[in-house]
């Protein structure tokens, strides 16, 4: 799957809602992610995935997250070179997700 694929924040909740498993890889820094979250999303910040690749499965779907979708696209393309088979990346970040899919997630 290329890396250029992602995925908008109403059809991963209709789809982790549906029962889907994903791997929900964020790569904002600690101080983003005190302030909002998805839950059971797993924190590698984007500076750090590089070296960190061996935590991530090569075969799960993997969702990339970060604020905007930039940085996450950017990481979303490293796993896709890396050898990773499915890797999403969430369109719009959680800014996106606040504003589609959960009003009451704090926005910053």
């Amino acid at each position: 799957m290329s890396a250029a694929h992602s995925i908008a924040p109403t059809e991963l909740a209709r789809r982790l809602a549906g029962g889907e498993r994903f791997v929900l890889l964020d790569v904002r820094e600690p101080d983003e992610l005190a302030v909002c979250r998805l839950p059971a999303s797993v924190a590698i910040p984007m500076g750090e995935v590089p070296r960190r690749l061996d935590e991530l499965e090569r075969d799960a779907p993997i969702v990339c997250i970060c604020h905007h979708g930039i940085r996450s696209a950017q990481i979303a393309a490293l796993l896709a070179r890396s050898g990773f088979t499915s890797v999403l990346n969430l369109a719009g970040g959680v800014e996106r997700w606040a504003l589609e899919v959960d009003p009451t997630m704090t926005r910053y």
